[in-house]
């Protein structure tokens, strides 16, 4: 009574469309609305019409001639393409081509008479919408495209930035389709997988250089180097997320590099690491390859399936940190060390390759650390021979045990009833029930 209702609800003293829902309503009365021919159905797209043509001297030249007689022409095909001159002078305002005779003074291809050259170029959208393909082939001069082409694409990995999520995808479909039916390149998508990089914020709002507001990475790069400044940015957030800028983020992650360093070269200062023999490892020994070997096997995985690149290096930093406190210095206790240096060199060089040239080099090896395949865990060092297991008494966490890897459940119970403390809050009191959580807990029910 006080307004006009406007949700969607459910039709009332509408003749033969009475008790239909808002949306069964729409689908009746178009129909019914057909039958009676007084109207018809219309799919509205919220596409609208390209305007490609820029006012400026970087970019592919529009092929067309404007004569005064036949109106515009198209370029023929044997004059094609049509190259931007190269003597030019830029002179800072509007395109150097409005004024270039030479470039604008040519003949109509259809009547013969003087005519000009159309001096707009195309959007940038139409070099980069198929450069993926034409990278494939770009010594080819016979044409656009080679059978190469069609060896690479469709891409497996696009990675482009949140603000061309639509637009430049939209653009690259449209012209991947359009080369398919020309026979130039087979299957329908340009991508197989997209990653959509985040913005780079500081103090809270986009960089831009209108809001100046922009950090120039040189002079981070002049004092720490530009694998500190790469390492502080894919540490500071997932490549889809924003990351939000910080210089004190840059000095953590200069120390981290600085702690790498010493420890490769204290442990090379003590002489070259004897070859490793796992079956030969103490437990101490195996607990630390299991780590590393761990670490692998989550870093591997957060770089070539979740694409988490910030949480590899998170991982990094705590093997780091076994490996500080991992103080063997057995000849076999070393050859761990020495393999556990290795593949966190061999981990990070995707993300520093500099210093992990370096280092690969100060640990023994003459190639380089950029022809090395990407590390691989091994399983046998993932395998464990005991387990920690936490103890609940009544659902109250009493006491942890030990136990063999394959350790059956009656013999679990047995351990976690010899446990002191849980004796202790066992006694009077009989058992039960037991509940095994492999690998995680043995809960006790004792009344």
């Amino acid at each position: 009574d006080k307004a006009a209702f406007t949700d969607k609800g459910v039709l009332r003293d509408s003749g033969q469309f009475d008790g239909l829902t808002s949306e069964q309503a729409f689908d009746a009365i178009a129909e019914y609305l057909q039958e009676q021919a007084k109207g018809h159905r219309t799919v509205n797209f919220r596409l609208r019409d390209w305007g490609v043509s820029r006012q400026r001297y970087w970019g592919c030249p529009i092929p067309m001639i404007n004569c005064g007689g036949c109106g515009s022409v198209p370029v023929p095909e044997d004059q094609l393409p049509v190259e931007l001159p190269a003597d030019v002078v830029l002179e800072g305002s509007g395109s150097p081509l409005k004024t270039d005779r030479g470039f604008i003074e040519t003949t109509c291809p259809r009547c013969g008479e003087a005519a000009e050259r159309e001096t707009d170029t195309f959007d940038t959208f139409f070099e980069s919408s198929w450069y993926y393909a034409r990278y494939t082939c770009n010594d080819f001069d016979q044409g656009m495209l080679d059978e190469r082409a069609n060896y690479w694409v469709p891409v497996d990995q696009y990675i482009g930035g949140i603000e061309h999520a639509v637009l430049h995808l939209l653009y690259a479909r449209f012209f991947h389709k359009l080369m398919r039916d020309l026979g130039l390149v087979k299957g329908d998508e340009p991508f197989r997988h997209l990653l959509t990089q985040g913005m780079v914020n500081k103090d809270g709002s986009k960089m831009s250089k209108s809001k100046g507001n922009t950090v120039d990475p040189q002079a981070l790069m002049d004092r720490y180097g530009a694998d500190t400044v790469r390492l502080f940015m894919m540490f500071a957030a997932p490549p889809e997320q924003s990351l939000e800028w910080s210089d004190s983020g840059v000095e953590g992650a200069s120390r981290f590099l600085n702690r790498l360093w010493k420890a490769v070269f204290r442990h090379v200062s003590a002489g070259v690491a004897p070859a490793l023999a796992a079956d030969t490892l103490n437990d101490g020994q195996r607990a630390f390859r299991r780590k590393v070997h761990e670490t692998v096997r989550k870093v591997g995985d957060d770089v070539g399936r979740r694409y988490t690149f910030n949480t590899a290096i998170a991982a990094n930093m705590e093997l780091l940190n076994e490996v500080g406190r991992f103080k063997d210095e057995s000849p076999t206790g070393r050859a761990v060390l020495q393999e556990a240096l290795e593949l966190v060199v061999l981990m990070l060089s995707p993300i520093v390759p500099h210093i992990s040239h370096e280092l690969w080099h100060a640990l023994g090896h003459e190639d380089s650390v950029v022809d090395q395949l990407w590390p691989h865990a091994d399983d046998a060092a993932l395998v464990k021979d005991s387990i920690e297991l936490v103890v609940q008494v009544n659902g109250k966490v009493r006491g942890k045990i030990a136990v063999a890897a394959d350790a059956g459940d009656e013999l679990i119970v047995d351990s976690a009833l010899g446990e002191p403390n849980v004796a202790r809050f066992m006694e009077g009191k009989a058992l039960r029930k037991s509940i095994v959580v492999p690998g995680r807990l043995v809960n006790l029910v004792a009344g």
